[in-house]
């Protein structure tokens, strides 16, 4: 009888489905907003991160195609040997102008960004602290470092202490990981305590603010803006693909630790650099974030309105969190966050099911912006209240 060595994966497969745990993605068209089409029908699009509605401006489409034009389709190869381009260094001085930072250095991915910071930051002889509801990227950076890694729970920061106080003088580095905005609950972390801890105990903090750039701050900064938290050794790292519409991702910090990155991040050494047109797009997003804020104050009020139209019209359903364009509404079961995910496609809304093992909880997760429209947040309360009254028998 003959054997495959792959034979494994069909079974693994599934494992998932009788879990209802199996994921294929669903095909949007046209320009990303808050009206998209999947699967040919129109839908009210709550499943987005594009939080400023910037990745269909037309001057970010209008400045990646004469990127396009003037320097081509791709960087060609790694910024050390034949891919660097001015744009590269323009944005980074953006990037490190917005983040109020004395450098910046731009990677192709915000996970390869966080992927190559940790890695080259950390080694065998070191510790990471990191909150258990971290983005996989840092995860995986602290899991390349060799590092001892220590996980405490989520923002609990009396649990880190207690792990830096018992541990802290046995290694030779120390750095804490965290999520500013936590992806899929939307909360904010404690990043007061996380600073004042790191002081204590002689640790480095990085801080992704993928979900907080463009959002959060005076001038989209972020959350450590938002704090008026302007400490240079902090290590920030984040995304281009998400407020700001494009792709890409970046670390912004001393210049310093920029200049030992170039010198020692593996994704950024040994990876081709960003392509012109995602470059030339997420510069001209950083100038209308910091010029524009109108988008942001559009997207904090339909923050502010949907979590009263839910909390009106649905008050059995109670959000994760609520301080985020990030809305979690959890469910008991995959199951039902299917079938409510499902129930909202039928009336023209797409919000997608997340459950696990991404997360611990299913949940509906949804992702406002700030080109939604009152009516549309209307929709989706009416929505979810519809299914929720069928679901008790009403």
């Amino acid at each position: 009888m003959s054997h495959s060595p792959y034979s494994w994966l069909s079974n693994s497969l599934e494992t998932l489905h009788r879990a209802n745990w199996y994921r294929s993605p669903q095909t949007l068209e046209g320009l990303p907003g808050a009206i998209a089409s999947l699967s040919g029908q129109p839908v009210l699009n709550f499943a987005s991160n594009n939080y400023l509605g910037l990745a269909g401006d037309r001057r970010l489409i209008e400045a990646a195609k004469e990127a396009l034009e003037q320097y081509g389709t791709g960087s060609t190869g790694s910024r050390l040997t034949s891919g660097h381009r001015s744009l590269h260094r323009e944005l980074e001085r953006s990037i490190a102008q917005l983040k109020q930072t004395e450098d910046a250095l731009v990677f192709s991915s915000g996970y390869l960004a966080n992927l190559g910071a940790i890695a080259a930051l950390m080694g065998p002889r070191d510790l990471i602290l990191s909150d258990e509801y971290n983005h996989s990227s840092l995860k995986n950076g602290a899991i390349l470092s060799k590092a001892t890694v220590i996980t405490y729970g989520h923002n609990n920061v009396q649990e880190l202490t207690e792990k830096l106080r018992e541990y802290r003088s046995q290694y030779r580095r120390s750095l804490i990981i965290s999520d500013s905005i936590f992806s899929m609950d939307g909360d904010l972390c404690r990043l007061p305590q996380l600073l004042e801890v790191a002081q204590t105990y002689d640790s480095m903090l990085l801080i992704d603010e993928a979900h907080a750039t463009g959002v959060f701050g005076s001038t989209g900064a972020g959350l450590v803006q938002h704090f008026q938290l302007h400490k240079p050794e902090l290590i920030q790292v984040g995304t281009l693909s998400k407020a700001i519409g494009s792709l890409g991702g970046y670390v912004a910090g001393s210049a310093l630790l920029i200049d030992y990155l170039r010198n020692r991040a593996p994704s950024w050494i040994y990876t081709t650099g960003l392509s012109p047109a995602d470059t030339a797009a997420a510069q001209t997003a950083i100038a209308i974030i910091q010029t524009e804020p109108q988008h942001r104050e559009q997207l904090w009020q339909n923050i502010n309105d949907f979590q009263a139209l839910l909390t009106r019209h649905c008050p059995q359903i109670v959000p994760i969190a609520s301080e985020s364009p990030i809305i979690s509404l959890p469910l008991e079961t995959p199951q039902q966050a299917l079938d409510l995910s499902a129930y909202l496609k039928t009336q023209g809304i797409f919000a997608p099911a997340i459950r696990p093992p991404t997360v611990p909880t299913s949940r509906i997760r949804i992702s406002l912006m700030a080109t939604h429209q009152r009516e549309h947040l209307e929709s989706l309360v009416d929505g979810i209240k519809h299914y929720l009254d069928r679901m008790s028998g009403q």
